[in-house]
């Protein structure tokens, strides 16, 4: 992989990694028309989820700040409840990261990758349509409950071409929670998770050992800029509830992959 490659891969990944287009799908399409080819893909993929991490942290840093200092405050609280309803909602992807990490990074070096990116891709479609059109009781905020069923909504979008972002919120939509605290939630849900298992490859050694420093860092920083523009424009269209055209862009994406698969 040359710089160039790392950097478009980057802002792929910052791009999508907020909108409710899977990520870690439209990564593994634009790696097969680069020709990219690597041993370790979740070493990278890890790398340039941990940018769009920190761009997470840029752009909600306000929210952020208000739960670390709650945090520290006597008795329980506001923030005390929504720090330990997002712990709750990442058990299910700390469950799937470890038990399945090697079977998941085998599948991303499937050659039948694209079928499964089409497929996942056309699940987020019609997840982010019935999302639309749903019309739940309102509730006033996210319940225990409903986070941990957005976390098991995260785990099941490990799958490649399966929105993360999209998966969680329109699960979150469908249990009636309010689109701004869906939106700024599932964002903060995945924190941990990635900062988690970048500090698990980063102990071990195996953290990108088939790339060179120079892409690796363009990469990041690509990743990190894009995801910035693309949170703060992914929260505006949560609250004005436009996803409906986002599933439109996954249906077409998802049954070009598939075309592109088969023929």
């Amino acid at each position: 992989m040359d710089t160039l490659q790392a950097i478009l891969l980057g802002i792929v990944q910052g791009l999508t990694e907020f909108l409710p287009v899977s990520s870690s799908g439209h990564l593994q399409i634009a790696k097969e028309l680069l020709g990219v080819e690597l041993e370790e893909n979740l070493s990278f993929d890890v790398m340039l989820h941990a940018a769009t991490v920190l761009s997470t942290f840029v752009v909600l840093w306000a929210e952020i700040r208000g739960l670390l200092t709650g945090l520290f405050r006597r008795g329980m609280n506001d923030e005390k409840r929504y720090i330990l309803k997002l712990l709750l909602s990442m058990i299910p992807i700390g469950i799937v990261g470890f038990a399945f990490k090697d079977e998941l990074d085998a599948l991303l070096a499937s050659p039948a990758i694209l079928a499964v990116v089409g497929a996942m891709l056309l699940l987020t479609a019609l997840l982010l349509a019935f999302a639309h059109y749903a019309r739940p009781r309102p509730r006033e905020q996210i319940s225990y409950r409903d986070a941990f069923v957005i976390g098991l909504a995260q785990a099941c979008a490990a799958m490649p071409g399966l929105s993360r972002s999209g998966t969680t919120i329109a699960t979150g939509l469908l249990l009636g929670n309010r689109r701004a605290a869906v939106a700024q939630f599932s964002f903060l849900m995945v924190l941990a998770p990635i900062l988690g298992e970048t500090l698990l490859q980063l102990l071990s050694g195996e953290l990108a050992t088939d790339i060179g420093f120079a892409p690796l860092a363009a990469g990041f920083l690509a990743a990190f800029v894009s995801g910035c523009l693309a949170c703060r424009f992914m929260l505006g269209i949560v609250r004005r509830g436009r996803l409906i055209w986002f599933a439109l862009y996954c249906a077409v994406a998802g049954a070009v992959s598939l075309f592109s698969y088969l023929f």
